[in-house]
């Protein structure tokens, strides 16, 4: 027996290759700001943009020319409050650009999902309401969980109503895909889906993301609601809890250190699964090849197609346009 005989020329390796990866298996990560004609860079992430509402509306036309399977929209709001208010506002960022987006023919072929979150609008950088715990010296501050779910819920609504095709909770309360589900039901969104990020882990991956959507935490972590990274029977559980809930979809972040987590899960659910190919993975990838020590193109694909052959069916990754040009 000879293995490499079906090695041995691209077309036999095509025929037989078990992972397949395209261009609608990406999903486009966009951070949309104040103002008109903004195109300011993140620094430590190439290539990626903070966009105004009209520039983010250019970036869907040629993720739509690329045959993207769809965009992710963060938002970055004129101000901020400690209990996020701008997620919900009728004129939020993310609600004119979902606006914007649908009137555009690129918006009606891709699908646009919002990230349902309070970090980037709260003036304490936490994913939830933050109160008190304990008197005097030793007290402390603390997200608090029940307190947050409402306005979790009201974002996710106001965000239905401005247009998204799905709504994306990333917060990692307990409860909230429930209480999202409760309120689009009883909004009349019963045909918008969710996608739970069910196993968000507290992970160091995530630091140029938030120069991105300026949400770094202004006091302490968020390990006391993102995940251990060392748990893997525990992340099962979070995704499970949340297909119970009323998640029709799921999503892995990050990815790359946690694709046992994504195989898992495939193993064990029936639903869509998503993995984030989150900034810092895809920062670190592009320090290497500036200081040339890895071939751009063959790990930026390689690295896809390693999450697609742990078990996801899409990739939220900020390579997606850049590997859509290689794909078509």
């Amino acid at each position: 027996m000879r293995m490499r005989r079906m090695r041995r020329t691209e077309p036999l390796r095509a025929l037989v290759r078990e992972t397949v990866l395209t261009p609608g298996d990406l999903i486009y990560p966009l951070f949309i700001c104040p103002g008109k004609g903004v195109r300011s860079p993140v620094g430590s992430m190439p290539g990626v943009f903070n966009l105004s509402v009209d520039e983010a509306v250019r970036e869907a036309e040629e993720a739509a020319r690329l045959g993207l399977g769809g965009l992710l929209l963060f938002g970055l709001p004129e101000s901020k409050d400690e209990q996020g208010a701008g997620a919900w506002e009728e004129n939020g960022i993310v609600q004119q650009g979902l606006r914007a987006l649908k009137q555009s023919e690129a918006g009606k072929k891709l699908v646009l999902i919002a990230d349902v979150c309070l970090c980037e609008y709260t003036s304490h950088g936490h994913c939830g309401v933050v109160v008190k715990a304990g008197d005097g010296p030793n007290a402390n501050f603390e997200v608090d969980n029940d307190s947050t779910l409402d306005l979790l819920a009201r974002t996710a609504v106001s965000q239905a109503k401005a247009g998204a095709d799905v709504v994306a909770p990333s917060d990692m309360m307990d409860g909230r895909v429930a209480a999202i589900r409760r309120a689009l039901d009883s909004a009349g969104f019963t045909q918008t889906p969710i996608l739970s990020y069910a196993s968000k882990f507290a992970s160091a991956f995530y630091g140029p993301f938030r120069e991105a959507a300026d949400s770094a935490p202004q006091f302490g972590d968020r390990k006391s609601y993102q995940m251990d990274g060392a748990n893997l029977r525990e992340a099962l559980r979070e995704i499970e809890l949340d297909i119970e809930e009323g998640a029709d979809m799921i999503l892995m972040k990050p990815a790359m250190p946690y694709l046992d987590v994504v195989r898992a899960a495939r193993e064990r659910v029936g639903v869509p699964i998503g993995a984030y190919q989150v900034s810092g993975e895809y920062s670190m990838l592009h320090a290497a090849f500036q200081k040339g020590w890895l071939d751009p193109t063959r790990a930026m694909l390689e690295s896809l197609v390693g999450i697609r052959r742990a078990g996801a069916d899409f990739i939220v990754t900020y390579f997606a346009k850049e590997a859509a040009r290689l794909l078509v």
